[in-house]
C-alpha cells in the first residue's frame, strides 16, 4: 500500500488522473448537498472549481518539470526563476470574487449564501491539495467538510430553537396593530428584545422584525407562531433563520 501511495505522489500520467478524479470527487461530495437544497452553487459548480484548482497546481508541477528538463538550456541562458506556489495562491485569491457573488442581501435584513461561499473556497483548497497529491489531507478533509455542512446544519437549527431566541418578520395592516401583536407575544410569556420597523411595501402595508425570547413554561415554538398568525391584523409571518 505504501508503494502505491509513493507511486501516486510522483508526477506521472496515472498520478495526474488520480489527482483530478479525487478533486472531482471532493467537489461533488460537497456540491451534492448544496444541490439538494437548491443553493446558488450546486453540484457542477463545486466539481468544476475543485477540478480547476487541481489543474492549476498540476500545471505548475508540469512547468517545473519542463524547466528542469526540456527547457533547462533556455532557463540557464535567460536565468529564469520559477515559483510553483504562485499558481495555487492566485486560485485562492481569485476564488474570493466568485464566492462573493454567492452572498446575497435578501429580504428582511438577512444575508444568504455565506455557507455556499465558504464551501466554494473549501472546494478550491481541496482541489489544490488533491493536485499536490496530499492524499493524507484530502480524504479526512472531505469527511470533515461534508459533516460540517450537512450534518451540523440541522443540529445548529435545533440548538438555536432550544435557546428559545427567535426573530420573526410580521406584516400587518396598520402601524397601530403593533400594540396588539406585542400584547399577544407577551401573553405567551415571551420577552421582546427589539422591534425593528422595515420599509413599507408596494401595498403600503407596514412590517417589523420582532426579536424575542420565548418562555419555557407557557408556549412552544409552534404555539407562539400560531397565536401571532391567527391575529386578524397580521397579513403574513416569516421566521428568520440565520
Amino acid at each position: 500500500m505504501g508503494e502505491v501511495f509513493s507511486y501516486l505522489k510522483e508526477f506521472n500520467f496515472a498520478s495526474v488522473v488520480v489527482r483530478l478524479f479525487l478533486a472531482m470527487l471532493s467537489g461533488a461530495l460537497i456540491g451534492y448537498g448544496r444541490e439538494k437544497k437548491e443553493r446558488n452553487a450546486g453540484l457542477r459548480t463545486y466539481m468544476l472549481i475543485s477540478i480547476g484548482a487541481a489543474l492549476t497546481i498540476l500545471i505548475s508541477f508540469y512547468e517545473n518539470a519542463m524547466l528542469e528538463g526540456a527547457w533547462k538550456p533556455v532557463v540557464e541562458l535567460v536565468g529564469k526563476k520559477f515559483d510553483a506556489s504562485r499558481f495555487s495562491a492566485q486560485v485562492l485569491a481569485g476564488i474570493g470574487f466568485l464566492a462573493a457573488g454567492t452572498i446575497l442581501a435578501s429580504a428582511h435584513q438577512q444575508v444568504s449564501g455565506l455557507t455556499s461561499a465558504i464551501g466554494l473556497f473549501a472546494a478550491a483548497v481541496l482541489g489544490v491539495a488533491a493536485g499536490a497529491a496530499f492524499y493524507e489531507c484530502v480524504i479526512p478533509a472531505i469527511v470533515i467538510i461534508v459533516f460540517s455542512m450537512e450534518v451540523l446544519q440541522p443540529l445548529e437549527v435545533l440548538y438555536k430553537r432550544r435557546l428559545r431566541n427567535i426573530s420573526i418578520t410580521i406584516k400587518y395592516i396598520h402601524p397601530t396593530d403593533v400594540e396588539m401583536i406585542v400584547k399577544t407575544i407577551e401573553d405567551q410569556g415571551a420577552h421582546i428584545y427589539e422591534i425593528d420597523p422595515e420599509e413599507v411595501d408596494d401595498n403600503d402595508y407596514p412590517s417589523s422584525i420582532f426579536s424575542m425570547k420565548m418562555s419555557k413554561e407557557k408556549s412552544s415554538h409552534s404555539e407562539m407562531l400560531s397565536s401571532i398568525a391567527e391575529l386578524p391584523c397580521v397579513l403574513s409571518l416569516h421566521e428568520l433563520i440565520s
